[in-house]
This record gives C-alpha cells, structure tokens and sequence, in this order.
C-alpha cells in the first residue's frame, strides 16, 4: 500500500511539473518530465500485474518502463547539451 501512495506522489508531482512547463512555453522540459510520468506510470503497472499473476503483461510493462526511462535520460542529454 506505501509504494502505491509513493508511485501516486510521484506521478502527480510529475505532472503537475509538466503542466507548469506546458504554461511557460518551455515544451522540452515539459516532454521531459511526461516521459517520466510514462515511466512511473508503466513501472507501476508493472508491479501490479504481477501481483495479480500476469506475468506476461507485466514483463511488457517492465520493458516498456525501461524503454521510457531510457527516453527520459536522452531527452534530459538533449536539453543539457
């Protein structure tokens, strides 16, 4: 239950973020922080199915959260350099 209440914080103060972002116009950093709400959002449903016995959905959720954090880590090289 504490690490859904964690995944929830972090996916609201990442959108929240975004949406700050959106507002002022700076779109790459905006962009940033929605693929870190994909990858929190897809590694917590990672979690959850396979709590619920998917083992199949939940390793497709994993690679898809993986793949999303890669995003994250080339779009943030992007803006820095």
């Amino acid at each position: 239950m504490k690490e859904k209440w964690i995944f929830t914080v972090l996916i609201v103060a990442a959108a929240i973020t975004a949406l700050v972002f959106i507002v002022q116009g700076n779109l790459n950093m905006a962009v940033l922080f929605m693929t870190a709400i994909f990858a929190l959002s897809n590694g917590y449903r990672a979690i959850s199915f396979k709590e619920k016995g998917f083992p199949r959905e939940a390793k497709w959720m994993r690679v898809m959260a993986i793949v999303f954090t890669i995003l994250f880590f080339v779009v943030l090289a992007l803006i820095l350099f």
